[in-house]
């Protein structure tokens, strides 16, 4: 008889950027620890600046272990290897084989983030044998004065753009957005992209860190700080238009108050009791808010405004789910029965800042806020039917330093 899987917990993963801060431990509670070469861990403090805490990574150079359960010790690789669709989906399993297809992450932009821009799967898989980066940054703090640049506020030349990144003025090109919290923003591959002041992001994205640094804001100009630059390499990979201003989503609810009303649809085949996943955003009657952020070929990503429990119908997603915790804390219900017949709910919490993953699967469960201001994301993949001939399952998700050399840094 197979064992049965459950909501999985994941060891963050800490990754120092010069632009990082100390958001990431003071406001998320992370604990995080680096180990040596012979086992001595060493647990970092807020004086060491984290730019990112990589949730749920199958990225072979940096691979999420388990932290909970009887699968404690084993990385998501290993997982996937052994139990294949079991963990991600048929569909999925067949379009991605046996890489995991999402990188979750927190952001802590404390300083400026690189200018740079991301690939499409076409171009990652004809050059890189790789997946593209297409993401999306949710909004969960921005210091007053914080920015992001979002593509550019005119259209301009690949020329223009080359001489402003020689010359120390490209951002006088760019789209500005001044982020609050519950903002979105949708960043699609060719967007090219910044940010400053402040800012603490959700990132939800291919599993891929295929990142091309095109400025790094005189960063370059100083041994000490230097870091290489791929503006040659990735000039046709840019979008030039202007921004599409549809890709950002100002929150909550895209800025828009929610209707008092329940939906009233009787006939919607929704993927939570209450039935809206189908709707752009639904306030009902007993207080829960599903809100559609994103729908793309690479993931759903959905936010969650939960008051009340939900009934999850597991069979109607074909696919993972991941719930990343925004505000507040939550559990994952699942009804079980013990040796002699009693039932009993085993019970799976999580709270802000900590990300869960619940397997292809599992049995239907209920989603409990533990006070009525939580705030969850919810992603899943639902891939096209054709399978992506380029993704080999047996190869790594990354390329080696001498291959490319911009995996590592943003």
């Amino acid at each position: 008889m197979e064992k049965k899987l459950y909501p999985l917990k994941f060891i963050p993963i800490p990754s120092p950027r010069p632009w990082g801060g100390s958001a990431l431990v003071k406001d998320l509670g992370k604990h995080f620890v680096e180990c040596d070469e012979d086992g001595n861990e060493t647990v970092l403090g807020e004086d060491v600046l984290i730019g990112e805490s990589w949730e749920l990574a199958d990225m072979g150079i940096e691979d999420s272990v388990v932290g909970n359960g009887w699968l404690a010790g084993n990385t998501i690789s290993e997982l996937m290897e052994t139990y294949l669709e079991r963990i991600v989906g048929e569909n999925v399993y067949n379009h991605y084989g046996r890489q995991f297809p999402l990188l979750i992450k927190f952001l802590d932009i404390n300083d400026k983030l690189s200018v740079q821009v991301h690939p499409d799967d076409h171009v990652a898989a004809e050059r890189y044998d790789s997946l593209g980066k297409t993401e999306i940054w949710y909004v969960m703090d921005a210091k007053p004065g914080a920015k992001v640049y979002a593509g550019f506020n005119r259209e301009v030349s690949a020329q223009e753009f080359y001489d402003r990144c020689h010359d120390g003025t490209v951002d006088e090109v760019m789209n500005v957005i001044y982020p609050k919290a519950g903002d979105a923003i949708f960043v699609t591959p060719g967007t090219v992209h910044a940010a400053d002041g402040g800012i603490l992001i959700a990132e939800i994205q291919e599993s891929s860190d295929m990142t091309f640094r095109l400025y790094d804001w005189g960063r370059e100009f100083n041994p000490a700080t230097a870091r290489k630059l791929h503006l040659e390499e990735a000039i046709d990979l840019i979008d030039y238009k202007a921004f599409d201003q549809g890709l950002y989503r100002k929150g909550p609810l895209w800025g828009e108050e929610a209707s008092s009303e329940p939906c009233g649809k009787t006939d919607c085949d929704c993927d939570v009791e209450c039935g809206c996943h189908e709707h752009e955003h639904h306030h009902h009657e007993d207080g829960k808010v599903v809100e559609t952020l994103v729908e793309c070929p690479q993931f759903n990503v959905t936010k969650l405004k939960l008051a009340d429990p939900l009934h999850i119908y597991t069979e109607k997603f074909e696919s993972f789910i991941i719930y990343i915790c925004i505000e507040g804390a939550a559990s994952i219900q699942v009804p079980s029965t013990k040796e002699n017949g009693e039932a009993y709910m085993e019970n799976y919490e999580f709270a802000k800042g900590e990300t869960i993953l619940v397997p292809a699967d599992m049995q239907d469960f209920y989603l409990v806020p533990r006070d009525r201001s939580t705030v969850l994301l919810e992603a899943v993949t639902r891939p096209a039917e054709a399978v992506d001939e380029y993704i080999d399952p047996d190869t790594e998700a990354y390329l080696e330093d001498e291959d490319y050399e911009g995996l590592e840094d943003e």
